[in-house]
């Protein structure tokens, strides 16, 4: 298996869990909103905190994938330029992404390890279960970073983008 197959493993991954955490966090915000409006649904605290949770990790996961298929968005700023010329200049957003990646994966673990030993205050949740997605995030934006870079000077050398 090449590495292009793990990354397309890995990317219907991401999405799979995009789908959940977007289903997951359907339930308490539907919770939240019939309990203001039906009397008999009690109103629960912990449904503001697990939604907040899931929309978290909705982000981080949705920031990998964005990576992976490279539709985060972009301003054109330049005309149309030959092939090298744009994988050049994709190069030099990638060395930017690659900055915030690195970030994200040092800081992140950091960030992971001040949370290890705490709880979330009303779901009693640990908070590196939330935490980790930083360096996950870091960690996959690396991953598919490799395989854009690899593109690119690819297609500087001569060859086509695959």
């Amino acid at each position: 298996m090449n590495l292009r197959a793990v990354l397309n493993r890995l990317h219907d991954g991401l999405q799979w869990l995009l789908a959940a955490s977007v289903a997951v966090l359907i339930v308490p915000v539907m919770m939240q909103i019939l309990s203001r409006y039906i009397g008999f649904i009690p109103r629960y605290i912990w449904t503001e905190e697990l939604a907040r949770f899931c929309f978290i990790w909705m982000i981080m996961i949705g920031a990998m994938i964005a990576v992976r298929e490279g539709t985060h968005f972009d301003v054109d700023l330049w005309p149309p330029l030959p092939t090298k010329a744009n994988a050049a200049l994709r190069i030099i957003t990638h060395i930017a992404m690659l900055v915030f990646a690195i970030v994200f994966l040092y800081f992140g673990y950091q960030f992971t390890l001040f949370g290890a030993n705490q709880s979330s205050e009303l779901a009693e949740l640990p908070m590196w279960l939330i935490f980790i997605a930083w360096p996950l995030a870091g960690a996959f934006w690396l991953l598919f970073l490799a395989e854009k870079f690899a593109e690119d000077f690819s297609v500087l050398r001569g060859g086509v983008r695959p």
